[in-house]
Formats: C-alpha cells, structure tokens, sequence
C-alpha cells in the first residue's frame, strides 16, 4: 500500500501502526474470588479520529471478560481511553488494539471488546474482538 498522506495529515503507515501508538498502561487488582463470573465494563463516551478524513468517531466501547488472578482498575481504563481522544486510528484497530492491552494487563479467562460506533454517512460499524481467538 503506497504511503498516501491525506488532506489532515495522516498517512496509511501511520493508520497500520496501530501497536506503536503510546497509551498508558492498564493497572489492575487482584481478584478476591476465585469461581467464574462476569464483569462488564461500558464506556458510552468514546471518541478518536479517522486517520484518512481527520473527523471524530465517536462510539461506545464495551469490555466484557471473565477475569483470572487479575481484575482492571477502573481509573486507569478512563485515562487509557482518553488518550484515543486525538488519536488517528481505524475503528477496527480500536478494538483489537483493546482487546490486546487488556489481555497484556490481567490475562483474564475470557474477554470480549466490542466498538459501537455512531453511524456516519448511513453506515454503523460495530466490531468485536474476542480472547481467546475461536477459528
């Protein structure tokens, strides 16, 4: 793919290096139970950037999981999310990129991240990223 710069400045490269972007780092708890249950968090507020048109996505993130040894500490997941705020990336990365620094933080049982973001133009995307990976 040709490194095409757009009338905001970002470039495809810039899109596809979703990994490199710097967040901060997810903090977590330990988890006092020990049997499977489920948490779900929901974040009604999100917003990035389109890396190819420079407009705001907005969206609601929602991580559900079943956690190990290890649960998220809320606070950190706030500002973890505020850093997406002027951030160029794709819908899609947004969930995976979720999904990947979730599992990083706590290794749960199961987590599921899906991004509902607001329609634009007549089309809604709703993605959804899940650990384990079932094929």
């Amino acid at each position: 793919m040709k490194n095409k710069s757009t009338k905001f400045g970002y470039t495809s490269n810039q899109a596809q290096s979703v990994k490199n972007i710097k967040l901060p780092e997810l903090e977590s708890w330990e988890n006092q139970y020990r049997r499977d249950y489920v948490i779900k968090i929901v974040h009604p507020e999100f917003t990035s950037v389109c890396p190819k048109t420079g407009l705001p996505d907005f969206g609601t993130i929602t991580i559900e999981y079943v956690p190990g040894k290890l649960c998220l500490e809320l606070k950190s997941l706030k500002y973890y999310f505020l850093q997406y705020r002027n951030c160029g990336i794709f819908m899609e990365n947004i969930a995976n990129r979720v999904l990947d620094d979730v599992v990083k933080a706590i290794k749960p049982k199961t987590c599921t991240v899906t991004g509902d973001f607001t329609p634009r133009g007549g089309l809604r995307s709703v993605i959804e990223a899940g650990y384990p990976h079932k094929r």
